[in-house]
């Protein structure tokens, strides 16, 4: 098994990449803890915003750290079904 150390800093504004598809999904915009393990359960990319957000957001995309493939300097590239786990934040 091999550990990397990255801090939170190291994951802003990269560009999360499809490896399947070569879709581009967004950018990372908060990593889920795991409070039991103190690992990353999952990146976020926040949905897009819809009429410059006046119409609210696209659902945001959930990706389990298990399906990161590589992390680059600026993209982080992803494998895994096409069906990834959507979920919809609440407004404040």
């Amino acid at each position: 098994m091999i550990f990397l150390l990255y801090n939170i800093e190291n994951f802003k504004n990269k560009q999360i990449v499809s490896v399947e598809t070569g879709a581009v999904l967004g950018y990372i915009s908060e990593l889920e803890i795991d409070t039991e393990t103190g690992a990353v359960a999952n990146i976020v990319v926040f949905g897009k915003p819809k009429l410059l957000g006046v119409l609210g957001r696209e659902e945001d995309i959930e990706i389990p750290w298990k399906n990161i493939e590589v992390i680059g300097n600026e993209t982080v590239l992803v494998k895994g079904p096409v069906n990834i786990k959507r979920s919809k934040r609440k407004s404040l």
